[in-house]
């Protein structure tokens, strides 16, 4: 017989009885109709305060690879995906959005990849080559495309996605890693805590459509806040490479410093032969030409002094970041290995 695979699809639910029961059965019925894998449906319902739950049970009664699992309040996504990772069965987990923003003939693509390169960790991404985002309103599509180049750019890799939540997870892989975030940061933190493991990560090119969001409407009451959204995605970014920011900063005001610096140092050599002082010491003689320059510019004394003051604190703690976050990566590095051993 065949061997086939284990597909776990889990997927988080608040507040989704506009299109709960709709967008399930399409997913079963593709999931049927491509009878290619054995799979199940891990249902999260995140303490829906609407018919969520009620529309949830009606389908896991109808469906028998459905299981429903329930949060008596909202825990927020982070601890629904968590959730859906300790009750998969399935030995490779697909996460979907609810929304179906991204279609389900990605399912068949992220798994096929999965099963090629072995990978722990496999994104959709609408912003690699071949990727492609249709319908998505203006603000919210700039600023993710902004907050995942961001990204990129502070992690210092070839990934362009990292707040995608629509991805394939080898389960022995993402059962071990110790998450800690329960909201939307969820996403880049697996990224992160991936790259930190040295975790083979892929990407497949994707498709976000929201034509269906479009023709729901405010009857959706899920959405995420866009602006909750991006500081979240910055403040991401910045964990990626923290000693980044400060030491390009301290690097900067260093420049501006110095440049400043120099400028004082060379008008006061200028003027020293044109002192004339009954001592002729250097000493004495550019004190008294340091002094004229002070009475010329006072502002560049002040200026120069303060930059390069805050010059020194931002790459005293860029170098405190790096070894910090050098000593938190080997710790988490460690408690992995330890915690794979006791399961």
């Amino acid at each position: 017989m065949e061997n086939r695979h284990f597909v776990s699809l889990v997927i988080p639910a608040y507040n989704e009885e506009a299109i709960l029961e709709k967008n399930i059965r399409v997913v079963t019925g593709y999931m049927q109709d491509l009878n290619k894998y054995d799979w199940e449906i891990i249902l999260v319902n995140d303490g829906s305060v609407d018919k969520t739950p009620e529309i949830a049970a009606k389908i896991e009664t109808e469906i028998k690879e459905i299981r429903v699992i329930h949060h008596p309040i909202n825990l927020n996504l982070g601890r629904a995906l968590q959730t859906g990772f300790r009750h998969a069965k399935g030995e490779i987990i697909v996460v979907l959005d609810l929304d179906l923003s991204y279609s389900v003939d990605h399912i068949e693509t992220l798994v096929d990849k999965q099963i090629e390169t072995g990978a722990d960790v496999v994104n959709a991404s609408c912003y690699m080559k071949g990727g492609k985002v249709s319908n998505v309103p203006f603000q919210r599509a700039l600023m993710s495309r902004v907050v995942n180049r961001f990204m990129r750019m502070a992690a210092q890799e070839r990934y362009y996605t990292f707040t995608g939540m629509v991805r394939a997870y080898k389960t022995s892989f993402i059962r071990n890693v110790n998450l800690k975030t329960k909201d939307y940061e969820i996403n880049p933190e697996v990224m992160y805590k991936a790259m930190i493991l040295r975790a083979r990560i892929e990407e497949i090119p994707a498709h976000l459509n929201w034509d269906e969001q479009k023709k729901v409407g405010d009857k959706r009451t899920s959405s995420i806040r866009v602006l909750k959204g991006i500081f979240a995605g910055l403040m991401s970014g910045f964990i990626f490479r923290p000693y980044i920011f400060f030491l390009g900063t301290g690097m900067i005001l260093s420049v501006i410093s110095l440049y400043i610096l120099c400028w004082i140092g060379i008008h006061t050599f200028q003027i020293m032969p044109d002192i004339n002082i009954a001592n002729h010491f250097f000493d004495d003689r550019f004190s008294v030409a340091v002094a004229e320059v002070f009475k010329e510019r006072p502002h560049s004394f002040l200026v120069g002094g303060f930059t390069f003051m805050i010059a020194v604190q931002f790459l005293s703690l860029g170098f405190i970041s790096l070894q910090s976050k050098r000593y938190f990566e080997e710790i988490f590095h460690i408690n992995t290995r330890i915690l794979k051993k006791i399961n």
